[in-house]
């Protein structure tokens, strides 16, 4: 039923917006990883709204975290890791006067036309709000990564609106990594980061939303991931962030603009490589770290495109369910950019993935042990 991501290494989540709760199940993770629950709460805080940037909701849910299996006194047991986080500020009576109506942007018709039934209460489990489960199963993922290979993994606002920052593959000097954290938007550019929240604050006033490109940066990612030929590393990457309800694009290395160059520029050179089955370095990385769907070594580099927020304060032109044209103002509380938020959801499937794969990549050289 598509609730449930990775071969071994397997998340699976469950909750609506405005239910009870949300909660996830996370099985395969190798028993004796230390991982705290402050840790979990830490990442999921990272989602959270920040009351203090008026382009945020201003719905208050504290999701704190409950551990309810598969960690002991700090450490996984080997069992089935179940977490869970209550809903506690949902006010469903916003959304009494459009239950009727398909909200434009949202995926209240297509539910409909495959169920034939649909929350219509903040949009069920279409919601925004189940990316949390992939945040607590992602800071799992992150650990493992960290304590087996040293991984890192960001994610930074590299476009909002018309203002950007370039590609960490042309990365200038006064960009910073630890800036991330330091700003309403999580960009590198601190200057870049203001204007980027000002457009979005202006946007918000007139009942408008924004949309952007978000970066995402693996830095000494494990080598020899990826299954050819259809589970290659980059494509397993691209649909665990366009399995994001947000994300409408996907591009890794040079991306589109490959399109436009010579196989002599297009193709990376490899130097200064001691053992090349320990991984390399690349002259240029267009391929992005990845090639032949197996992870080489270099920086992983990807960008997806993050589209606005589809619930805006103006009116549109919509249909009801008998069909007829009607017109919607969307009331409630709602985002008017999402990357901020998106940030740590990114950083979370790229870890899910790469653990499944690492995981993977073990069963495959069992043998080279014997």
């Amino acid at each position: 039923m598509g609730n449930t991501f990775g071969e071994i290494f397997r998340l699976t989540t469950w909750g609506e917006s405005h239910g009870e709760a949300l909660g996830c199940v996370l099985d395969g993770c190798p028993a004796g990883l230390k991982i705290t629950k402050e840790e979990i709460q830490q990442e999921l805080d990272r989602r959270k709204p920040k009351f203090k940037n008026p382009s945020s909701t201003k719905r208050k849910e504290e999701d704190k975290v409950e551990i309810l299996s598969g960690i002991f006194e700090g450490v996984t047991t080997g069992a089935p890791i179940s977490m869970i986080i209550r809903n506690t500020d949902q006010i469903s009576q916003d959304y009494n006067n459009i239950k009727d109506i398909y909200r434009p942007g949202h995926a209240d018709l297509a539910y409909e036309i495959k169920y034939g039934i649909r929350d219509y209460r903040g949009g069920g489990r279409s919601s925004g709000r189940e990316t949390a489960c992939r945040v607590m199963g992602g800071i799992i993922a992150k650990k493992l990564l960290h304590t087996v290979n040293k991984t890192e993994i960001y994610a930074y606002a590299k476009k909002v609106g018309p203002f950007e920052i370039p590609s960490f593959m042309k990365w200038a000097p006064h960009l910073s990594l630890k800036e991330i954290s330091k700003n309403n938007i999580g960009c590198p550019d601190a200057k870049i980061a203001k204007e980027m929240e000002e457009y979005i604050i202006q946007k918000k006033e007139i009942g408008d939303s924004v949309g952007g490109i978000v970066e995402i940066l693996i830095k000494n990612p494990p080598i020899g991931l990826g299954e050819p030929c259809f589970d290659k590393l980059h494509a397993d990457l691209g649909k665990a962030l366009l399995s994001i309800g947000t994300v409408k694009a996907f591009e890794i290395g040079a991306g589109f603009d490959v399109a436009e160059m010579d196989g002599s520029e297009s193709n990376d050179t490899y130097t200064n490589a001691k053992n090349p089955k320990q991984g390399v370095k690349l002259s240029k990385n267009h391929s992005g770290g990845i090639q032949g769907g197996i992870s080489i070594g270099p920086d992983i580099i990807m960008r997806v495109a993050v589209k606005p927020p589809s619930s805006i304060n103006k009116e549109q032109v919509t249909i009801n369910k008998k069909g007829e044209s009607t017109k919607i103002k969307i009331e409630g509380r709602h985002d008017a950019c999402i990357i901020p938020r998106f940030i740590p959801v990114a950083e979370g499937m790229v870890a899910l993935t790469l653990a499944d794969h690492l995981l993977r990549n073990q069963c495959n050289q069992v043998l080279k042990k014997c």
